[in-house]
């Protein structure tokens, strides 16, 4: 019978060996060493990527256009637009989903442009496509015939400056975005010029058609500059924070009880 066994063959209390319990040494070392903070992870910022139905072949980095767009015709357009919505806004319902939709009705087809949908054909390809004069304007201020809408502030100002060509001393073509130009600024802006173009992001026209600075009353066509693509393949159609601005700009309801009307009709146009 061994030492820690009693005479009933019991274990006794108390009789554990020495190797059981930590050492000392071992137990002030323990309380000595600082304990280390769990390493926090570094949240990685979402960037947006090139939709993956973007064909890379319809990509012309050279001329920085999407090949793609001239061959839709408004049943296709109306149907990628939806598409995009649907993706970069997941919760929403049938119903919201249907607010936003743009009917193809109100989309211009313009499939049988043959030349690059560069930024100086721009004019040219108006011409084509515009009814009446570009170069009027209505002596209401802020109220333009077209409006150009573009995905960034640069973009919009080099849209701007291809469009002079339809400026003359009583028909501005206004450019509605910069940086550097609050929202104030530009709505003073807009009660002044006799404007027959304006040229701006979707935030910012959106912005100053709630305020008033900026009237509908006169508008004929909405050209969306669509082909373009930045240095990331990336256009207007193709990032979350430019399609849901234009989308919710397309579907004001002053917009959409004319798209496809026989008075007062307004015209879609993807460039």
């Amino acid at each position: 019978m061994s030492d820690s066994d009693d005479l009933n063959g019991n274990v006794r209390l108390g009789s554990q060996s020495p190797s059981a319990s930590p050492a000392p040494q071992s137990l002030k070392r323990k309380r000595e060493e600082p304990l280390e903070e769990p390493k926090k992870k570094k949240k990685r910022q979402k960037k947006s990527k090139k939709p993956k139905d973007i064909d890379d072949d319809h990509l012309d980095e050279k001329l920085g256009i999407n090949r793609a767009i001239a061959n839709m015709d408004g049943r296709l357009l109306a149907d990628l637009v939806a598409q995009r919505t649907k993706r970069f806004e997941p919760s929403l319902s049938l119903v919201e989903l249907e607010d936003k939709y743009i009917p193809e009705k109100a989309i211009q087809d313009t499939s049988n442009w043959e030349q690059p949908r560069r930024l100086e054909q721009l004019p040219s390809f108006l011409k084509k496509y515009a009814s009446g004069k570009l170069s009027t304007a209505s002596k209401a201020k802020g109220s333009p015939h077209t409006l150009v809408v573009a995905g960034a502030g640069l973009r919009a100002a080099d849209l701007t400056r291809a469009l002079r060509t339809f400026q003359t001393k009583e028909a501005t073509v206004a450019k509605l975005f910069a940086k550097h130009i609050k929202l104030k600024e530009a709505v003073e802006t807009c009660k002044k010029l006799r404007m027959n173009i304006g040229v701006g992001t979707p935030q910012r026209i959106h912005d100053l058609l709630d305020d008033g600075a900026l009237s509908s009353k006169e508008l004929k066509r909405i050209v969306i500059d669509a082909s373009h693509i930045d240095q990331k393949k990336r256009g207007v159609l193709d990032m979350k924070e430019t399609l849901l601005p234009l989308v919710t700009l397309l579907a004001r309801s002053e917009f959409k009880e004319r798209y496809g009307a026989s008075d007062k009709r307004l015209e879609l146009i993807f460039y």
